[in-house]
């Protein structure tokens, strides 16, 4: 095995990028209600924050084309992707505007909410944090539900699922 050790830096951007990638991570789409209509975007950067109040957080890239639309929003939606639900992240990976591939029913706080994700967590921003080149938004969940099933991942740029519990 070949080790690649280095500091990280802007010339060493990609290698920082493929150390990253060997944390396997579970696959999200956040959706939210914009002006011009629903709005999604696949998260790999979920995570919990608190359970009193409760609470969760997840990073948007400042370059992405989608950023003032969720940067701006009050209210959202974070599903949780299941395994079979694969298509269903790389179409809102491509686009976070056609919502045409997508069951959905609009939410009490008015939010896009997914049919048959493994989980859901439906959120008011608490507060939003610049950090590099993202921005860490931290929601309070005022509603959550979830299935059985097994969560898409992803890992070293390439979706899987689990294979077996050991």
């Amino acid at each position: 095995m070949t080790e690649t050790s280095f500091i990280p830096g802007p010339d060493t951007t990609r290698a920082f990028r493929e150390a990253l990638g060997c944390f396997a991570t579970g696959v999200t789409v956040v959706t939210t209600m914009t002006d011009a209509g629903p709005r999604a975007i696949t998260v790999n950067s979920f995570s919990s924050v608190s359970l009193t109040p409760p609470m969760v957080l997840w990073c948007l890239d400042h370059q992405s084309n989608r950023f003032d639309a969720f940067a701006a929003a009050q209210a959202y939606a974070i599903h949780v992707v299941g395994e079979e639900q694969q298509a269903l992240a790389l179409d809102f990976a491509r686009d976070g505007t056609d919502f045409s591939h997508a069951h959905w029913q609009e939410g009490e706080a008015g939010v896009p909410l997914l049919d048959d994700c493994l989980a859901r967590f439906e959120c008011r921003l608490s507060a939003a944090h610049e950090a590099g080149d993202h921005l860490i938004i931290v929601g309070e969940v005022t509603r959550a539900m979830h299935r059985p099933g097994q969560g898409l991942i992803f890992k070293r740029g390439q979706y899987g699922a689990f294979t077996g519990l050991l």
